[in-house]
């Protein structure tokens, strides 16, 4: 799709900073700007989803309106699968205005350097930290899990890397303290696929009531979850109808994130 006046950017992810963003490839780092002509990178590479509410069409009439009204959604994949298990990872728990402090600062010291600066820690450059480190930026309950997502992810990613997105779902689960909001939300980043995203999490409910409070929907997780799937006819739709409503966020406060059980 042509970019448009009336495409947004979803730039929720915590790598974005004053629109700009480099992303790890395996062909070496790319750097994102986000302007008034849309995603620009500085090399091919990772790939740009766009969302658009034309392609819904079993939601209800006012979500469709309202959506439409705001026209199409334009995202970066992270195309690095450590690095979103590492920044779901960090989501964990805390605000996501925190999660993308916290992002930010991890970066700026410990972060792989680069020509175009520094780059999120690698998963060596992770694992070769000592308990201080974590500790000296906060990040000392964010130490295990994201070592243990290093190790897991430095022996079996490549491997990862080719599976089915509902199969890396369910593997990246073999990973202590990855629950399937973690799995999910790590994967809706890394693929694009927001079918796949935890759908009646705090921050969908929340944009969704508050844009669509004609609608009646229900505050359980899980009730949520059921009657947001029923309004899709395809995966592909409740992937749309998802990044959608998450790009409604942008210019809100920001929810707590779920918190994942160990």
């Amino acid at each position: 799709m042509k970019w448009s006046d009336t495409m947004r950017t979803l730039c929720e992810h915590p790598a974005w900073n004053n629109g700009r963003r480099l992303a790890r490839t395996p062909a070496g780092t790319v750097v994102a700007t986000n302007g008034a002509d849309g995603i620009t990178l500085s090399t091919p590479g990772p790939a740009l989803d766009v969302y658009d509410p034309a392609d819904l069409t079993a939601a209800p009439d006012q979500v469709r309106r309202g959506l439409q009204g705001r026209g199409p959604v334009a995202r970066l994949r992270t195309p690095d699968l450590w690095e979103a298990v590492a920044t779901a990872i960090i989501r964990q728990v805390i605000r996501a205005d925190q999660a993308r402090l916290m992002y930010q600062r991890f970066t700026d010291t410990h972060g792989d350097p680069t020509e175009a600066g520094r780059v999120f820690p690698g998963a060596e450059t992770v694992l070769a930290l000592g308990d201080e480190a974590f500790a000296e930026l906060g990040m000392a309950f964010k130490r295990d899990p994201l070592r243990a997502a290093a190790r897991a992810v430095l022996d079996h990613g490549e491997k990862w890397g080719q599976l089915p997105a509902l199969d890396l779902v369910d593997e990246l689960q073999s990973v202590p303290r990855i629950g399937p909001w973690t799995a999910g939300a790590t994967v809706a980043d890394f693929t694009g696929d927001f079918s796949l995203y935890p759908y009646g999490d705090m921050a969908v409910r929340k944009y969704a009531r508050q844009t669509f409070p004609d609608l009646d929907l229900p505050d359980q997780e899980a009730a949520f979850a059921a009657r947001w799937s029923a309004y899709c006819a395809t995966p592909s739709e409740l992937s749309v109808l998802t990044a959608l409503t998450l790009a409604l966020g942008d210019d809100r406060a920001q929810p707590l994130d779920r918190n994942e059980p160990s």
